[in-house]
């Protein structure tokens, strides 16, 4: 059995999968997720009482298990594939709490957690930046003085990386098209959302910066802000550094344009004709439709656009919204697939359109674990096909090497 557990700011998922006889996941034998982690009122106060809370649940100090998968959200520069976890790379990603503050700190101390009931079994890193290392410089690199950058390891680093490789690789099944040949708009639309254009499998542009608050708008979190804005706010509004960063990943996206952060609520109050949620989902969408705009610039040819995550999975409003218009560019909706409900991956554009669009559901915990199977062929030799690396062994590209 492969455990995942995937923590987020304030929570923890967790996946335990059987392995069928190729050592790939198979079904998921149990699984489920600790919510508010360290929230006012929780009965879990941090990950590391929830990675205990969960390991009670599994029994896991006797659990038959070959590895523990860990989503880790930054890697930096030096972690681009799985990585086996030891003490050195522990500390490396420590090391990077700075770029990552909300989320590595908890992907450490369940890590922690979990080697120390699980010494006896491998415990496999698996980083949201790695998918995006293939981006070419004039994607990753800011426009910022090139020496205070490299010193402090600013550039583009991109998240929620997993997800977009899983659902970039499942468009072009659904789509019965190799991978490699396919230009894929991948939108990850959740409380968290980023867009993502990928070319023949690789990551070449992603909206998501040096941390996961650039880019499009989100529940909580502004997206893309002129820069000025701060000093403004802290010259003008006195407010200083941590009250900035508080707005901006806290109070601000949708919940700071109508008080809601949760894109269901403000669809009905918008359908009721409230101006506040009424602008937010226009700001919402727009944003959306002006990087798929982009994307498909970028990418030249595109062939499909994806929707995943918990809206764009699940929101036929937004989807027709974005998309609304585009006919010219090759892509529509057919309203009647549209709306239809479903979980499956699905095709929704009228047939004989140009550009495929698609709803494709999102596993992490299932991609993770695919991940992990990878490196465990690697150690016993009977993998086929390229393998990610067991320890990082590829060059570093080019830009700040974060250690």
């Amino acid at each position: 059995m492969i455990l995942v557990l995937n923590a987020g700011s304030s929570s923890l998922r967790y996946r335990l999968f059987d392995v069928g006889a190729d050592g790939a996941p198979a079904g998921a034998v149990a699984g489920g997720l600790v919510e508010r982690v360290g929230e006012p009122g929780s009965p879990t106060p941090d990950h590391a009482s929830a990675a205990a809370r969960v390991a009670a649940e599994l029994d896991l100090a006797r659990r038959p298990l070959r590895a523990v998968g860990h989503r880790v959200v930054h890697g930096g520069t030096r972690f681009r594939a799985p990585t086996v976890l030891d003490d050195g790379v522990v500390a490396a990603i420590g090391a990077l709490v700075p770029l990552a503050p909300l989320h590595n700190p908890a992907n450490l101390a369940v890590i922690e957690v979990a080697r120390r009931l699980r010494p006896d079994v491998p415990h496999v890193a698996v980083f949201d930046t790695a998918f995006h290392a293939t981006l070419p410089p004039a994607a990753a690199t800011y426009a910022l003085d090139a020496d205070l950058a490299a010193r402090h390891g600013i550039r583009r680093y991109g998240f929620h990386g997993t997800s977009h490789r899983f659902v970039s690789r499942a468009t072009a099944a659904l789509l019965d098209r190799p991978v490699r040949e396919l230009n894929t708009v991948v939108l990850h639309l959740g409380n968290g959302a980023s867009a993502c254009a990928v070319a023949g499998g690789r990551s070449v542009e992603t909206s998501m910066g040096l941390t996961p608050l650039e880019g499009l708008v989100m529940g909580t979190r502004v997206g893309d802000l002129d820069p000025a804005v701060t000093f403004h706010l802290a010259r003008h509004a006195g407010l200083g550094l941590d009250e900035i960063e508080d707005s901006y990943t806290h109070r601000g996206g949708l919940r700071g344009l109508c008080g809601d952060s949760d894109l269901r609520a403000v669809q009905r109050r918008a359908a009721d004709d409230d101006p506040a949620a009424t602008l937010a989902l226009d700001v919402y969408c727009h944003r959306i439709r002006k990087y798929l705009g982009a994307y498909h610039a970028v990418l030249g040819r595109l062939d499909a656009v994806a929707f995943t995550g918990g809206v764009g999975e699940h929101s036929a409003v937004v989807r027709a919204r974005v998309l609304a218009g585009l006919e010219p560019l090759g892509i529509a909706v057919d309203p009647g697939r549209n709306a239809a409900p479903g979980d499956a991956a699905r095709v929704i554009s009228p047939g004989g359109c140009r550009v495929a669009v698609c709803v494709v559901p999102t596993d992490e915990e299932r991609a993770i674990a695919e991940e992990v199977r990878e490196v465990l062929a690697a150690v016993t030799g009977r993998a086929e096909g390229p393998l990610h690396g067991i320890r990082q062994t590829l060059p570093r590209p080019p830009g700040p090497a974060i250690q």
